[in-house]
């Protein structure tokens, strides 16, 4: 199988020779010492991933950024910077970088970012197929062959072929990202900008910017016009995550955006007519939100035109062995493993929980398993802890007695805590500053417990 093409650029000689170590086994990788050999590189030959540094000499990480999407727009982006200021990073991302590592970052999450970049670029190559039908096993990146999933895959085809507000909502986890995206590739609008936005993670002063522009000095560091998110996406689709996030000032010029099909910039009088396909989602209740006052319900009923629900994993157990088997090969790709199945039990384990996380927390523990693998086959030993212990999450008797006491103690310790963990950033959606409040603790106290528990507060952020 052809390795996927991935360039780092940077002009630090160490930055190189990490990339070099993390991920020279498993891709074909180039590396560039400045912006200006990149951008020679980039002209020559093409990139599944570029990962490039934001300041350098010659030409900076923007330059590269541009010249990438110019030859070629389907390759992903990702920045690095040691100068990670909200502004930097929020333009990166308008101008269609993939994602953004804070120097100095942990080798894991580099691997992480650019494999979740090289997923997503695999699934924009397969966008163009379509993979209905009655034995089918994914739809654009979705994977279930349940009722439950041929449901959603039936409405999302549905909705690609009529121009429509969808509100997709589930729980964290569920492919509400996926699913948005293959509404909008099975769409007219397919050849435009698909545009992501987490509401959640924009600040509170910078979300009207961001979405809607702003004008030259309508706020302090208004250095200049800025076309907002809505105009990036025109002709396309916004898709507006955690949409339940947004302050309720915000609401109200979005619920706009939707009745009137134009927006003001912050600091401008004039409306700007907007042509963009809008996709919401939310793992929260909207309707309980409406009757707590944080959600408008004019807004609601706006969004609320093609509601489709995303099924937890508990509630489609059948889908776990095909899910699993894609994540089996999809990472043992990537690392270069030659694993090729699950053995019975650990099967079994992994049908048997009930993955609070839903599917991204069944793609992480076949991916640990793949690394941790000694054989071709994946055993229970391979698995996580509360996976293989238990079913929905208890500590069996049988496996407790087999250990001495103070064993015992210790394991159903570590397991009641990692979930305890787990538990907490779900409820506070991956923020470790509120959970650290939350549990009562220093914030560098909370991520000493979630290095040692394998636990990665970014798996439970709103997506």
């Amino acid at each position: 199988m052809e390795r996927a093409r991935i360039l780092v650029v940077d002009d630090k000689e160490n930055i190189l020779k990490l990339f070099a170590r993390i991920l020279g086994d498993g891709y074909e990788l180039t590396t560039a010492a400045d912006g200006a050999q990149a951008l020679s590189l980039v002209a020559a030959q093409p990139f599944d991933v570029v990962v490039t540094d934001l300041r350098m000499p010659a030409a900076d990480g923007f330059e590269v950024l541009r010249a990438v999407k110019a030859r070629a727009p389907e390759t992903e982006v990702i920045m690095m910077t040691a100068y990670a200021t909200v502004g930097d990073a929020v333009e990166a991302m308008r101008q269609g970088a993939y994602d953004y590592l804070q120097k100095p970052f942990d080798p894991d999450d580099a691997i992480l970012v650019v494999a979740r970049a090289l997923e997503r670029r695999r699934l924009q190559q397969l966008s163009g197929r379509r993979l209905t039908g009655e034995g089918s096993a994914a739809f654009h990146g979705l994977v279930g062959t349940s009722a439950r999933m041929r449901e959603v895959y039936t409405l999302l085809e549905q909705a690609s072929l009529i121009d429509i507000t969808v509100l997709l909502t589930g729980e964290t986890g569920t492919g509400k990202e996926l699913a948005a995206r293959a509404v909008h590739y099975q769409s007219a609008r397919k050849e435009r900008r698909f545009v992501p936005v987490n509401c959640g993670a924009l600040p509170a002063e910078l979300v009207e910017s961001e979405l809607f522009g702003h004008a030259r000095g309508s706020f302090t560091g208004a250095t200049g016009m800025k076309r907002g998110l809505f105009e990036e996406a025109e002709s396309g689709t916004i898709f507006l995550d955690e949409i339940g996030e947004l302050p309720l000032p915000v609401q109200v010029k979005l619920n706009r955006v939707l009745q009137e099909k134009e927006l003001r910039r912050v600091g401008e009088t004039s409306p700007i007519k907007v042509n963009v396909r809008i996709i919401a989602a939310t793992h929260r209740d909207l309707r309980a939100e409406v009757s707590a006052g944080r959600f408008r319900e004019d807004l609601y009923y706006r969004l609320h035109v093609f509601p489709v629900v995303l099924p937890p994993l508990r509630e489609r157990r059948e889908d776990i062995p095909v899910l699993a088997g894609h994540f089996l090969e999809k990472h043992a790709r990537v690392l270069g493993r030659p694993l090729e199945a699950f053995d019975a039990e650990a099967l079994r384990a992994l049908t048997g929980y009930a993955w609070p996380g839903n599917v991204r927390e069944l793609e992480n523990a076949v991916e640990r398993a793949v690394a941790v693998a000694r054989g071709p086959v994946v055993q229970p030993r391979d698995l996580p802890a509360e996976v293989t212990g238990a079913q929905d999450g208890g500590a069996p008797a049988e496996q407790l007695a087999k250990l001495p006491y103070r064993e015992a103690i210790d394991l159903a310790r570590d397991r009641v805590t990692r979930e305890y963990l787990m538990a907490l950033l779900r409820e506070l959606d991956g923020n470790v500053t509120r959970a650290a409040e939350r549990a009562g603790m220093a914030r560098e106290s909370l991520h000493r417990l979630l290095k040692r528990y394998g636990v990665r507060s970014d798996d439970f952020k709103a997506r």
